[in-house]
């Protein structure tokens, strides 16, 4: 449904995240929005925007599995920064606390996986002493297993929407959603 005018937050119904197929909802490939995200308790973790709802909501999904439960979203026929900036300014406002995710948090919910933050004192050792094929081998086997992490957390949920990861990122130790 698109709204021209800013809902308020507490006006808006709960969507789930993840639907009872294991799949984010649809309706919101490719459309412009606000949306804000809850955990278990419906407690707000994060609010955003963004150009195509879906994508972010998938990559939020991967980044923060464990707070992202419901959903209430706002869409808007045209791209506009203003407008998308005073809908969520208005939702953080009236929630009355900034979500985690707009203030310490930011980099968890907005920044791909830094896998080179989980290497063990062996991996960092070895990687220090090796020469560039070797770290980037290094950094992708890092890359694998954090990855392999992400999917069986998000297999746990029963999500079912199929997550790719840029491959080129890897070799960097990124995980990214492509």
């Amino acid at each position: 449904m698109t709204i021209n005018t800013n809902t308020a937050l507490t006006e808006l119904e709960y969507i789930p995240y993840i639907d009872t197929n294991g799949q984010l909802p649809e309706e919101f490939q490719n459309k412009v929005g606000v949306y804000a995200i809850f955990d278990r308790d419906r407690v707000l973790q994060f609010v955003g925007y963004s150009r195509d709802v879906y994508l972010s909501l998938k990559q939020h999904l991967v980044r923060q599995p464990a707070k992202c439960y419901w959903l209430k979203i706002q869409t808007i026929d045209r791209p506009s920064r203003t407008i998308l900036e005073s809908i969520k300014e208005a939702w953080i406002k009236e929630n009355g606390l900034i979500p985690p995710g707009n203030v310490a948090a930011t980099t968890q919910w907005n920044e791909p996986i830094d896998a080179k933050l989980t290497m063990t004192a062996e991996e960092q050792t070895s990687y220090q002493a090796s020469d560039e094929l070797e770290q980037i081998k290094l950094l992708k086997s890092v890359a694998r297993r954090v990855e392999a992490t992400v999917l069986s957390n998000l297999e746990s949920r029963g999500v079912k929407v199929p997550i790719r990861f840029n491959p080129k990122l890897k070799e960097k130790g990124i995980l990214d959603v492509t």
